[in-house]
């Protein structure tokens, strides 16, 4: 029987940017490219009343839509709390629903968050289980790298929190072992470093059909960029500065740059992706008058979950300054910046987001049916008769 053994820095392994025909390559033509950032778990930010559901047919027709308009990505945060900790009756897990939804689409990237560390996942499960539905999505499916950074989501699957940068070097001996799998053609033996991971004549097919699934991870770290730069296609970032529009795009450029010149270095394409929150009617008069009804419906709700927001604990550095910076958040809206105004007001924001350095946004909504349909016949025109969308 022959056995081979992971090499030093991960295997040679073509991605998908290596294949002209590949669903990532397609949707990196894009000027801008335009993802949903799903809310699969209720999430409640204000008394104001919106259709929002944590449930599956609710998110799946969200999802169907963005296709039918061509957009690029879908994808939804997964987050492991004790009761209280989220804000209503339920949370899907993203790795299944994403994964489910490859059936009922037919061109959009579906992104599964995964917390690759938790558990964990042996590496066997990651490669085997991703090119199962990289087969099912044709290509389209693609892993959200979370490597923690809450102590009491470690602590639910029995572990101590991992040190910050210890946890991406975990990660790089989990995925190097991951993408020898999807690229070897040999049976692969393997026992970690710093890692609990251990193989011995380990084997999956079929392969992935773009070289491996599409990999993306969140971070604003030196250790972070580091492992994106090796590993992922997307990195999605959030604003050091904050959410509010005018501090994000004076702090986003250096912060790009950075990313960008890491990926020159490594030589490596990426795009970069940051998570709006969009907030608009059709006038400025209309749009101050909804957002003025959501943030009054704010301040009973921060009451009732400021208790536990403090037991969260979490040593993410992407938002430390945001943390440090409480008058640069906007109105907490829960993007990592705030688009605000008129369809042509949004258009001037997400082109001033463009022009600093941002490859694609991954938008939010305050209530999904209402405000996603709003966008599709307002907004998406205006982005397409400014050069950012091209059909």
């Amino acid at each position: 029987m022959t056995s081979s053994s992971v090499r030093k820095g991960g295997p040679v392994l073509k991605g998908p940017y290596d294949f002209p025909d590949s669903p990532l390559n397609r949707s990196a033509r894009q000027p801008l490219m335009l993802g949903v950032f799903l809310d699969l778990q209720d999430r409640k930010i204000s008394n104001h009343p919106t259709s929002n559901t944590w449930k599956f047919d609710y998110n799946a027709n969200i999802v169907r839509k963005a296709d039918e308009l061509g957009f690029d990505i879908a994808f939804s945060r997964t987050q492991w709390l004790p009761k209280g900790g989220y804000d209503g009756e339920a949370s899907l897990d993203s790795f299944i629903a994403l994964g489910a939804m490859a059936a009922i689409t037919k061109n959009i990237l579906l992104v599964s968050t995964i917390h690759v560390l938790y558990g964990p996942l042996h590496p066997l499960h990651i490669a085997k289980y991703g090119a199962t539905l990289d087969h099912i999505a044709n290509g389209r499916w693609g892993i959200n790298i979370v490597t923690g950074h809450r102590a009491v989501e470690h602590q639910m699957f029995g572990w101590n929190r991992i040190e910050h940068d210890k946890r991406y070097e975990m990660a790089a001996e989990l995925f190097n072992v991951v993408n020898s799998l999807w690229g070897e053609d040999e049976n692969l033996t393997y026992e970690g470093r710093v890692s609990p991971w251990k193989l011995e004549n380990a084997w999956i097919t079929p392969k992935p059909l773009y070289g491996r699934p599409v990999l993306v991870n969140a971070t604003g770290s030196p250790a972070g960029i580091d492992f994106a730069v090796r590993y992922s296609d997307l990195v999605f970032i959030t604003s050091p500065a904050g959410a509010d529009i005018g501090s994000a795009l004076e702090s986003l450029p250096d912060h790009i740059a950075t990313i960008k010149k890491a990926a020159e270095v490594a030589s490596r394409p990426i795009k970069v992706l940051i998570n709006p929150v969009i907030v608009s009617r059709d006038t400025p008069e209309e749009t101050d008058a909804y957002l003025k009804a959501v943030v009054d419906g704010m301040s009973t709700v921060k009451e009732e979950k400021q208790a536990f927001i403090k037991s969260y604990d979490s040593d993410a550095h992407a938002w430390q300054d945001r943390k440090n910076n409480p008058s640069k958040q906007g109105f907490n809206l829960g993007g990592n910046v705030e688009v605000i105004g008129s369809p042509k007001q949004v258009v001037e924001q997400l082109t001033a987001l463009h022009r600093v350095g941002i490859d694609g946004v991954q938008l939010g909504f305050l209530d999904w049916e209402v405000d996603f349909n709003h966008f599709a016949e307002k907004i998406l025109p205006l982005l397409k008769e400014a050069g950012l969308r091209v059909d």
